[in-house]
Parts: C-alpha cells; structure tokens; sequence
C-alpha cells in the first residue's frame, strides 16, 4: 500500500482518551499504552482523570479508555454517549478482588455496563469473573490482553527503569520495602475508610466509600481483620530497622492511604524512610525484598524476581482466599514476627530466593497475560483498531444530542467545583493533589523518550503537547 494512504488512513483514526487517576500508579503504564497507540497512528489524549472529564465537552469525539464501570461511572458515560464518544474498559481492581458476589455488587453496574462496547481482562481469571456475572450481556466482547501495569515488569520493557533503580540504590543503599494496603482503615481522609463516626443517634459508625457495595457485615469483619494488621505492620517496621542494621526500610503506603501514622513510626527509627515517590517498579528493582500483606505489589514482584514475605499475623481464612489468594501465593508467607525476621534474613544473605516452580507460574499466567508475545498494550491497540478504523458504523449523534451532553457536562462541572469545598465531599481538593500532583511537559517528554528507546525507533519520533492543565496529547 502506498505511503500516502497508509498516513491518510491513519489520520482518520479516532483518537483515544486515556485519563490517569492515580499518577504513581497509572500514569506509567497507560503513557506506554499512550506511546504503543501513537506509533500506530492514533493521537492520544492523556493526563489528569478530574481535568479530562471536566473538560469532556471541549474534546474531539474519542475512544475513551476507562479503568471501572461502576454506578459512580454512569452520570460520566451518559454524558460521553452523548456527546459521541464510544467506551472501552479494563477493571483496575480485577487483579487482587474481592469474593465475586461483593466484586460485582461494588465494582460492576448493569446500567454503566451497557455504555462500554468492549472489555479488557487482565488474565484468564479476570474473564472468567466477569462471564459468572449474571447481567454480563452474552455479546459483550472480552478481550484477554494483560494490562498495561503487565508490561512494565517485563524484561524488555522495565528495562527503561534501570537508571532510576541505579539511583534508588545510590540514594538508600541496600532497602527493604514494605508496602501497605490499609487504605480501608489508614484512608486520607475518614469518609473513604470502611467506616466513619457519625452524630447520629443510635448508630456507632456510617459506612464509608471504601464499604460501597459490602454487607454491613463483611464491612466489619474487614475493618477488623484490617485494622489488626494495620497495628502489627506499625509495629514490627521498628524491629526491621532494629534488626537489619545495613539496610534502610522503604515504608510505600497505597496510594490513597494517610501516611502520618507511618511517619509516626519512621521519627522513632534511624533508617525508616516514607515515600511514595514514582512508579513502584524501579523500587522492586532496587530492593532487597518485598514486605507486605496481599497487596498487588507482590505480584509485581513475583514477575521481577524480587522474594516477597506476606505477613500475616492475624488469619482470617474467608477474607484471605478470596481477597488475597494470589498475592499470597506467590509470596513467602510468615504468620509471626519471627518467621519475617528469619526469612528477611535469609532473603538479604541470598540463601533464600522469589518463589518459584510450575505451580507459582501457572497461578501467575491464570492472572496475569501477555507476560511473553505481543505486549498488552499491543494486544489492546490490536482491538482499538478496529473499533475506531474507518467504515466501523460508529455515527455521530444528532445535534440534539450533542448539545444536550455539552449542558450536562457543564452542570456537572459546575456542580464537581461546588462540592469539592463542601464538609463531608468524598474527594476534596487536596486529595486530588494527594492523588494526581501533577507533572511537566519537560517530565512527560522524558518518559516518552525512555519508552521509545525500549520499543525501538523504527516508527519515528514521538511528540507531546500540553493541550489544558495537566492534559497532554501525544501522537507521532
């Protein structure tokens, strides 16, 4: 095919909105999927999750890339249908979840589910999942690509994170981390916790944002069951910093946790440092070893190589199976004090190795695709191809439409910037900025040139530009 069509047919691809809402988390991942579309020929739209949705009216009509479709996504998704944006969707929580019943009560709406015309699963399990939902339309296209989060811990691609892991270690020497995920009880503000005081008479506690789609019930018993090993998490850092006098211990809280209890615990140490600075994959490069209790991390960790101890102290058999099954598994798992302490011991002096064997492998392929062939991102522009190419007969709503969704979206923004300074409001400023602080055009460009590098040039240079506050646009 000759050069000039094959650029006019990649100018009439829809472009693709990818928003980020948790900068360490996702920013990495999806600017990757961002770089992969663009060497394809897509323009993509990528940034702040808050920005790109108050701004939707202003934005050219788009393949939108979500990370849920829960209740709280349909005022948003009507709002794009719309305006002419067509929805595609993977499930950022699908990797580590809950028992399926509270799973699809809390994570996915029959009334949202309608709006996304195609899913991507991370692994195998993921689809599995989503086809026990009883109200998950037979037609619904499920694609099993991995996730983006997948490819960053593959050889040829975290090979871009090798100089920030050189620095990580010139910076702290040799750490251990510890990474927590009490974001239930520990939340940056008490309404996203499970519970919250209330002054109402007769009731103890209200049910916070992070009990949405729980049982009062089970809601309890995780704060229990959390809030137990919230305390012997804090209490056993000092006994890492005591103990392992050459190393520094590297506490990385969740991202939406409050991380003053920890700073607590560090001023009392020598060598106990907070941060949640960057992506997590340079620090799993660069430790020692992994500390933690189901979190996601250790999944991660298990495709790195890096040894991961799960502490489990407390046990509580139904929470564990099903919530933390797979983290757990691929972990050395310590149900004392001590038996950290020796394992941490035995890690540090490389006599004891990550988890391993056909058995931990195949838990880990069930979960997690595209470890190996085609990248995710691949995979999933592979499908974004053909949703946004040319003779697709996706139409552009009627005027009525479009005008009726630009109204929305401006009652809507209006209506965000009222409440976001409103007692009570479940996200106020200062979360955002917790949770999305912000990056350079300067940063942006750097990244894009690292992951260029590992993908390789053959496609041409890419280019970003800042299009609003914290929204970039990337294309070749």
């Amino acid at each position: 095919m000759p050069e000039s069509m094959l650029k006019a047919m990649r100018r009439k691809k829809t472009p693709l909105i990818i928003p980020v809402e948790n900068q360490v988390r996702e920013l990495d991942p999806k600017l990757l999927l961002a770089c992969v579309a663009a060497r394809r020929g897509f323009t993509c739209i990528i940034g702040s999750h808050r920005k790109i949705d108050l701004g939707i009216a202003s934005l050219p009509r788009s393949v939108y890339l979500c990370k849920s479709f829960t209740a709280r996504n349909l005022a948003m998704f009507r709002i794009m249908h719309k305006l002419g944006h067509r929805i595609v969707s993977w499930d950022e929580e699908a990797l580590v979840h809950l028992p399926p019943d509270i799973y699809f009560s809390r994570r996915l709406s029959p009334a949202s589910l309608k709006y996304v015309s195609h899913l991507f699963a991370w692994g195998e399990d993921n689809a599995n999942l989503w086809r026990r939902y009883p109200q998950m339309p037979r037609e619904k296209p499920i694609h099993v690509t991995g996730n983006p989060r997948g490819d960053l811990v593959r050889p040829d691609i975290r090979a871009v994170y090798e100089q920030d892991a050189e620095r990580l270690r010139e910076r702290y020497g040799s750490f251990i981390l510890v990474n927590t995920n009490f974001n239930h009880v520990n939340a940056f503000f008490a309404h996203q916790n499970l519970f919250y005081a209330t002054k109402k008479k007769g009731d103890t506690a209200g049910m916070g944002k992070a009990a949405r789609g729980m049982s009062r019930e089970f809601a309890h018993a995780l704060r229990k069951h959390k809030q137990a090993l919230f305390g012997h998490f804090k209490a056993i850092i000092p006994q890492l910093d005591e103990r392992f006098s050459d190393c520094t211990v590297i506490v990385r809280p969740h991202p939406t946790e409050n991380q003053d209890a920890y700073r607590e615990v560090a001023a009392r140490c020598r060598r106990v440092k907070v941060t949640s600075e960057g992506n997590v994959v340079p620090w799993l490069m660069a430790a020692k070893a992994l500390v933690h209790n189901g979190c996601t991390t250790a999944v991660e960790a298990y495709s790195l190589g890096l040894p991961a101890v799960s502490y489990r102290p407390c046990v509580n058999e139904e929470i564990d199976r099903s919530f933390y099954h797979l983290p757990n598994q691929l972990s050395h798992q310590c149900f004392d004090r001590g038996c950290v302490l020796e394992a941490l011991d035995a890690i540090v002096h490389s006599k004891l190795a990550a988890i391993s064997g056909r058995r931990s492998e195949r838990l880990f392929r069930q979960y997690v695709a595209a470890q190996a062939g085609p990248l995710a991102c691949e995979r999933m522009v592979d499908v974004l191809e053909v949703i946004a190419g040319v003779g697709t007969g996706w139409k552009t709503p009627a005027l009525h439409a479009r005008l009726a969704g630009a109204g929305e979206a401006a009652g809507r923004r209006i209506a965000k910037w009222t409440k976001r300074y409103l007692p009570g409001s479940h996200a106020p400023p200062a979360f955002h900025r917790h949770r999305y602080p912000g990056i350079t055009l300067e940063e942006l460009g750097q990244r894009i040139v690292g992951f260029q590098q590992v993908l390789g040039s053959e496609a041409g240079e890419l280019k970003a530009e800042r299009i609003a506050d914290q929204v970039f646009r990337v294309s070749a």
